[in-house]
């Protein structure tokens, strides 16, 4: 089935440029969306989602009623509402395996509107940049084709990436959106940023700099975040690395080392030094996730049966 652009199918194009050029109207939306202010969101029933996450939910879900991620500069940031039950899922996607990806999370909304007959899927694109390697071109051409590719119809809502997610400053190409959130009770979505990023942070970014693949982290059901286990080991050098300077730590692990946000080092130095010392105890006893619950405050619950 189609990716749709006004309810039309798309002609999947051969660059980035080509695709703007032949629906306009999207640059309309995006610059709606460039001109909102950033939000702060609170922890309050928020579900963050790191780089090669993924989550999904319902309006009826009494724990999460935000999703939200960051610290997108080549990566792209994917949301995938059904219309018809308002379930609705947040991807973090940075290139790796995409059509995996995406299917991960299309799959997700589906179980989650099974039995809804009315109703259509939409997609929401944001992130990137007019980066020199390419990655963000390259990563938008991979995601319409993979969404063009799915076996449902797909509108495409909102289309900010690459070059309508661009600006220069002092002659450097910046993106303009790093994060968004979307409200899964109204299905709103708008910038924003999140000084809460948990649980388990340091954790789960060291299993994305490990090499993990998209991940689910949320059970809608439940309404427990789940990390799933995976193989852990110290990462090599990295006393040395935690020596480093910061334009050096930049070089050598960003794609984008003039227009990370200003906590881009200190998140790595946090991993590195996870990923230094073998844990007292075992992370995943009995190769068992670690769950947590939601809390009225907006905490995280480690949940005892799975400690």
């Amino acid at each position: 089935m189609p990716l749709l652009v006004n309810d039309q199918p798309v002609s999947l194009p051969s660059s980035t440029e080509e695709f703007i050029k032949r629906y306009p109207k999207l640059k309309e939306g995006a610059e709606t969306l460039k001109l909102k202010p950033a939000l702060k969101v609170g922890p309050k029933g928020l579900l963050y989602i790191q780089q090669r996450e993924f989550a999904a939910t319902t309006p009826q879900d009494d724990s999460i009623s935000i999703l939200g991620t960051e610290d997108a500069t080549t990566c792209h940031m994917v949301a995938l509402r059904h219309t018809g039950c308002g379930a609705t899922a947040l991807g973090h996607c940075d290139g790796t395996d995409t059509a995996m990806s995406v299917s991960k999370m299309l799959n997700a909304v589906k179980s989650l509107s099974d039995g809804f007959s009315n109703g259509r899927y939409e997609v929401h694109l944001v992130g990137g940049f007019m980066d020199e390697q390419l990655l963000s071109r390259k990563l938008t051409l991979e995601l319409l084709e993979v969404l063009n590719s799915q076996s449902e119809n797909i509108h495409l809502e909102t289309y900010c990436v690459t070059e309508l997610n661009d600006v220069i400053k002092q002659s450097i190409h910046w993106p303009v959106i790093y994060g968004i959130a979307t409200n899964v009770k109204t299905g709103e979505i708008f910038q924003a940023t999140f000084p809460d990023r948990g649980p388990d942070e340091g954790l789960r970014s060291a299993r994305t700099f490990l090499g993990g693949s998209m991940m689910s982290i949320y059970d809608a059901k439940a309404e427990e975040l789940q990390i799933e286990p995976y193989e852990w080991s110290p990462f090599p050098n990295t006393e040395f690395w935690l020596q480093q300077p910061d334009h050096l730590i930049l070089e050598y692990f960003s794609t984008s080392p003039l227009v990370e946000p200003p906590h881009f080092v200190e998140h790595l130095k946090t991993t590195f030094k996870f990923l230094s010392a073998v844990p007292e105890e075992t992370l995943f006893p009995q190769c068992k996730s670690r769950n947590y619950k939601k809390t009225a405050d907006g905490g995280w619950l480690r949940l005892h049966s799975a400690s």
